[in-house]
């Protein structure tokens, strides 16, 4: 049986990280490519396609709510969606699971399979099992095939994630991304290349490389890191004027990426390097492979060598065994190495790790006013590592327009898109501002989530 594609009418929410971004751009790029009409409105769509995160407890229970609105839409009369799919990291952990409790599910997908969407779409028309042959796969791991498609459906305004790995080579205690997303997985660099040249002919100027670990790109493909060959490489491309790197770790900060970030104009001077926990006991029992000296010895490097460099990192509060004098060693280190951003988890078991039934699970409230004295401490860090920078004039990319229509939002090298606080430029001349252009600001004030600048 044959089926006219543009018929029918897909829509997509997309949950979790930036590499799941990625993935759920790719899945609608190849169905548009095929024909079918791609729209945002769920309601009016045939088919809702939930693409899910499940790395912690509260991105499971945001995903079964995404689901849930789905379910309502198609038992809604006066809506037209029919069938909806679940894809990404919820079902590559519990697929029978979902197909079972959530039986207005139709196809379930894990996190390597975003390339079969074209044929799940059309199976759910033509009247095919999809789910037969998948489910016994969609528990598995180290599916990931690296692969040279460049057409995606780019989501974001100003920018576009780069994914350059998947999976992950660590095996820290609390984290079940090995468990969802395998063993890690270079992408050749000469794909990651030809990918940037593509997304730079899109018109996107600031680039971001995605993966769990960005800092051992090329170990598995090339049997060293290639991060800072890798930078130089995308320094070449024509056209593209920002590059920023996300998610890395301070062992794979060594002396010759440090200096490439330093010396290539293009290379964004801020970093994201997750440090989980700032005292040596509990590092080890997490399985990190950092300790609060090599913390220590690599900020001190990073700000010596990369002058102005922005530093964000994450931390967890309440991993199992973590005493109260453990606790206020980590916020002392906090307090010392001053992040200029700080994100804050509080530990949840995740089964299938090592901490899931650790002894000494520490209760709730304890947690609570653990990542309440986090917080606390850090607004006061982040508060004034923007007022320093309040008469400095920095390239600001344009991402939107603020709600009341008053000032322009948008991002300078120091803040990543969503996780950091944003600039409110206010233009100085009549000419309006361009959304994913680049303009010089002056900053002329600050808050710990915001500041303000205008057009120079």
């Amino acid at each position: 049986m044959s089926i006219n594609r543009n018929d029918f009418k897909v829509s997509m929410v997309s949950l979790g990280c930036s590499k799941n971004l990625v993935d759920a751009e790719r899945m609608l790029s190849i169905l548009k490519n095929a024909g079918y009409q791609v729209i945002k409105d769920q309601k009016d769509s045939d088919v809702i396609i939930v693409n899910t995160c499940g790395f912690i407890e509260a991105a499971k229970t945001e995903a079964i709510s995404a689901i849930l609105d789905a379910a309502e839409f198609k038992a809604d009369e006066s809506s037209r969606v029919q069938k909806i799919i679940v894809s990404g990291c919820l079902p590559q952990r519990y697929a029978g699971d979902i197909l079972t409790e959530l039986p207005e599910v139709d196809i379930v997908m894990g996190t390597s399979h975003y390339k079969d969407i074209l044929e799940a779409v059309d199976s759910l028309f033509v009247s095919e099992d999809f789910n037969d042959t998948y489910v016994s796969q969609a528990g598995g791991i180290d599916l990931y095939d690296p692969d040279k498609e460049t057409d995606r459906e780019i989501s974001t305004t100003g920018y576009a994630w780069l994914k350059i790995a998947e999976g992950c080579l660590h095996k820290c205690a609390f984290c079940a991304i090995p468990l969802i997303r395998g063993k890690y997985v270079s992408r050749k660099m000469e794909d990651i290349i030809e990918e940037a040249k593509v997304l730079v002919n899109k018109g996107y100027k600031e680039i971001i490389l995605a993966a769990q670990d960005t800092t051992n790109y090329g170990i598995d493909l090339y049997k060293k890191r290639m991060l800072k060959d890798l930078l130089h490489e995308l320094g070449a491309i024509d056209g593209l004027e920002v590059i920023r790197v996300m998610y890395g770790y301070m062992d794979g900060m060594d002396d010759e990426l440090i200096n490439e970030i330093a010396t290539n104009d293009m290379v964004a001077n801020y970093l994201d390097i997750p440090i989980q926990h700032g005292n040596n006991k509990v590092l080890r029992s997490m399985f990190r492979g950092d300790t609060a000296e090599l913390i220590t010895e690599r900020i001190n490097k990073l700000r010596e060598m990369i002058p102005g460099v922005i530093l964000r990192t994450t931390v967890m509060v309440g991993f199992p065994g973590e005493t109260e004098e453990e606790f206020q060693d980590m916020k002392a280190n906090l307090a010392k190495w001053k992040f200029d951003r700080l994100g804050c988890f509080i530990f949840s078991p995740e089964e299938g790790t090592k901490a899931f039934d650790m002894d000494n699970q520490i209760d709730d409230e304890t947690k609570q006013r653990r990542f309440d004295e986090i917080y606390a401490l850090q607004q006061e860090i982040s508060t004034q590592s923007n007022k320093n920078r309040e008469g400095e004039e920095v390239i600001v990319t344009i991402d939107s327009v603020s709600e009341d229509g008053i000032f322009y939002i948008g991002r300078s090298y120091g803040e990543a898109p969503e996780v950091d606080p944003a600039i409110f430029v206010a233009a100085t001349n009549e000419e309006p501002l361009v959304i994913g252009n680049r303009y010089k600001v002056k900053i002329i004030d600050s808050s710990e989530y915001e500041m303000t600048g205008v057009t120079v």
